[in-house]
């Protein structure tokens, strides 16, 4: 299994909108998600001053990582869901989107 922990910012004037659209109530692309091998997908948001950062983390239990985020990338579906959530969105620095972070510490638990 592959785990993903994202960084981004967020603009302080969408936040709610953010919020609204991440909703449990709302689908969204969660069914997507899945058939692209997308688990526990999470995301957090936190307040630093005057500015927001997301931090988002999902499990990937999929065999072709690349192909299968070609794939979700091309789902029009996707694409609009992205059309809506980008413009909310401000990359950190010399970023074009969610920036992929190191995992230096997970700690399975017992099951």
């Amino acid at each position: 299994m592959k785990r993903v922990g994202m960084v981004n910012r967020l603009k302080p004037e969408c936040v709610a909108e953010y919020r609204r659209l991440h909703a449990d109530s709302n689908p969204g692309v969660r069914d997507l998600l899945a058939k692209y091998h997308m688990r526990n997908f999470s995301i957090f948001l936190h307040q630093i001053g005057e500015e927001w950062y997301e931090f988002g983390y999902y499990e990937y239990t999929g065999r072709d990582f690349a192909a299968d985020m070609k794939a979700l990338a091309a789902e029009p579906r996707n694409q609009a869901w992205l059309e809506m959530c980008d413009p909310m969105q401000l990359p950190l620095e010399g970023a074009c989107g969610w920036t992929e972070m190191e995992c230096v510490y997970f700690n399975q638990g017992e099951q």
